[in-house]
């Protein structure tokens, strides 16, 4: 039976913590022709951790930029960049914005409405603290990883193709994984 916290982590301060987008990032990978997965990374652009007295009135807020989409071929990413998937020239701007945060049992849980492709649905980030240090600089930084699984059909992504053995090209499930550092502003 888990229980529900809404305890602050230890090192994690009040006050507003920015997101550094050059040391953090968005990744998906999605299962291709059913036998291998194709992995890719989008930019997180800004972000803020506000961090509340206590978890009920903490939240967290991002922005991706899905024209940055990078697989590691150039083909694909232009592929996902067009109307069959991301349409970046439509939808430029992928979006988080936190309706939760809570402690179940240890575990932490971020809720909240993500936006791609100009479809917010709901989605829950299983969230690990990663605890908080000082870089060289004298930044005081808290790390977090968080994942999740969408279905790419309710953001309206349903560009596929069959294969001839049955099945399809592209996986419906894409797993999302998110690292971020984030700085406490003064």
């Amino acid at each position: 039976m888990s229980t529900t916290t809404t305890t602050l982590p230890a090192g994690l301060t009040t006050g507003v913590w920015a997101i550094d987008a050059s040391h953090s990032e968005a990744a998906f990978s999605v299962r291709h022709a059913g036998i291998s997965k194709v992995r890719g990374t989008v930019a997180i652009t800004e972000g803020a951790l506000t961090v509340g007295e206590d978890l009920s009135s903490t939240s967290v807020t991002a922005t991706l930029d899905p024209s940055t989409v990078s697989t590691g071929d150039a083909g694909r990413d232009g592929h996902l960049q067009s109307a069959d998937f991301f349409e970046v020239e439509s939808f430029p701007t992928w979006t988080f914005v936190s309706t939760s945060v809570r402690n179940d049992g240890g575990e932490f849980v971020i809720a909240g409405d993500l936006t791609l492709h100009g479809v917010t649905r709901p989605v829950e980030l299983a969230t690990e603290f990663n605890g908080t240090a000082v870089d060289a600089y004298g930044n005081l930084r808290a790390g977090f990883s968080a994942t999740t699984t969408i279905s790419r059909k309710e953001f309206g992504l349903t560009w596929n193709a069959a294969l001839e053995a049955g099945g399809v090209l592209v996986s419906d499930k894409a797993a999302l994984t998110i690292e971020i550092s984030a700085i406490r502003q003064a």
